[in-house]
């Protein structure tokens, strides 16, 4: 059984660390080779709330960056609008157009973005409201009062 419908989907999802981890245990063995490559960029889980995605943008401006959170998609383009000033003997640093799309679990809110050290940098926070955080399951005499009183109402 293949998985690589959603192999691209998989390595730019952000808070579904679980989800990621069981598929890819299913498809050991998938090419990676099919993610989009340029430019490179890592996703980086800093603790169980915060997270920042690093996209490497050297030779990039801010005003030819765009990033849009809609829903739980954030799309990050490059356009370049500069040409160069004479003609490269080489080239080396790429510096082509690109888009990159993440999918963001629907608790990560993006929280800023910075261009640091050729890395535009964006951070994210995964925002678990109050009732859907873990909580403390009382067995004994504590579960009995509870369910005495929900007789006592009735």
């Amino acid at each position: 059984m293949s998985y690589s419908f959603g192999r691209n989907v998989l390595l730019s999802s952000v808070g579904f660390d679980r989800f990621i981890d069981a598929l890819e245990e299913m498809s050991v063995g998938e090419s990676v080779n099919r993610a989009q490559s340029y430019p490179p960029y890592n996703i980086l889980k800093i603790n169980e709330r915060d997270y920042a995605i690093e996209i490497a943008v050297a030779g990039f401006k801010r005003e030819e960056l765009d990033i849009t959170a809609t829903g739980n998609k954030l799309s990050v383009v490059g356009k370049t609008h500069e040409k160069a000033a004479g003609e490269y003997l080489h080239k080396g640093i790429a510096n082509r157009d690109f888009s990159h799309e993440f999918t963001l679990a629907e608790t990560v809110a993006v929280r800023s973005a910075d261009i640091e050290n050729g890395l535009l940098i964006i951070k994210l926070e995964n925002v678990i409201p109050e009732e859907k955080q873990p909580r403390k399951i009382m067995i004994g005499n504590n579960a009995n009062l509870m369910i005495e009183e929900v007789k006592e109402a009735a």
